[in-house]
């Protein structure tokens, strides 16, 4: 009896401490407290800096087009760009911008997708180890480079095909066709992570169907991945739209209302750097301007990301 007795005495503080609720009050450490805290400041900053950046381009643009010599209707609806007689059309540089980024997209988009889906289908590590590092390269070279690329060998490379008497030496075919080669690396990047997204399953699932990998790839995988590769190309169409150094030095420096691309013809960007370069006055009508181009660039690369994340969001499909 008193063994029993002593038995139980023994047990109970065992049981009491099973009893005893849990403490599961997140206990926050220090450290995630400051890491927490330096993405959350470096979260404002970014947002701040885009407001910044918004405002001084606003600021700017409604002085530009606060003077009497320039009009929203004549801006927009005009086809001369000549400063020095107060022609203010916006038209030839938008042209101009259009032709260089339409001529690079048949020869980025393909290209980068073709190599996205061998990155991701067809080849084996080895030679994925080779490829990544040489789209690596071609990421990591300055525009300039580009450009002169597209001055000295492209250029006479399309007036050997065309003649010389139909492509002249600066010209937007050039200047488009290497922007295109420029931005395959970001295609390529972003559609192969598009398509490693996509679940194995749905790969195992064809081939147990009889598909060959092709028809996997094209029929399966592509559909599937659809929505990050067409952000793919929204993004390699805004960086088309954004270029700078190799329209500067290749495409022209005049404005000018064409449509063919064998033609000399300054974009948007283009003229941004030769006015900014340039011996004009701080305050003038023809430096005011750029701040104009600017705000215009920024509207319509932010119209492409709103349609681009409206397009992800629509065509998006979730696996589980």
């Amino acid at each position: 009896m008193e063994s029993n007795v002593a038995l139980e005495s023994q047990a109970s503080p065992a049981t009491d401490a099973e009893r005893a609720p849990m403490d599961l009050t997140k206990h926050r450490r220090i450290g995630e407290i400051i890491i927490e805290a330096l993405l959350f400041i470096a979260g404002i900053i970014s947002i701040f800096t885009t407001i910044g950046i918004v405002y001084v381009l606003l600021k700017e643009a409604l002085g530009f087009f606060g003077t009497p010599e320039v009009t929203l209707l004549e801006f927009f609806t005009s086809t001369t760009w000549q400063p020095a007689i107060g022609d203010f059309g916006i038209w030839p540089l938008v042209t101009a911008t259009l032709m260089v980024s339409t001529i690079a997209m048949p020869v980025a988009l393909p290209l980068g997708l073709a190599t996205a889906i061998f990155l991701s289908e067809y080849a084996s590590e080895g030679t994925r180890g080779t490829i990544k590092p040489i789209l690596e390269i071609l990421a990591g070279i300055p525009t300039v480079v580009y450009g002169y690329f597209a001055l000295t060998f492209m250029t006479p490379l399309l007036r050997r095909i065309f003649g010389e008497g139909t492509v002249q030496i600066f010209n937007t075919a050039s200047a488009g066709i290497v922007v295109g080669i420029l931005i395959i690396p970001l295609v390529t990047s972003l559609s192969v992570d598009a398509l490693h997204a996509v679940p194995h399953s749905l790969r195992e699932a064809a081939y147990g169907l009889g598909a060959t990998k092709l028809e996997t790839a094209i029929r399966i995988v592509v559909p599937a991945a659809m929505s990050g590769i067409a952000a793919a190309f929204v993004v390699a169409i805004s960086r088309a739209i954004g270029e700078t150094m190799v329209v500067a030095i290749a495409a022209g420096a005049g404005p000018k209302f064409t449509f063919n691309p064998f033609e000399s013809a300054e974009t948007m960007t283009g003229h941004i750097v030769r006015i900014s370069g340039g011996d004009l006055s701080y305050d003038s009508i023809d430096y005011n301007s750029i701040f104009a181009i600017g705000l215009l660039l920024f509207v319509i690369t932010l119209g492409l990301n709103i349609v681009s994340r409206r397009f992800v969001a629509r065509f998006r499909e979730v696996y589980e």
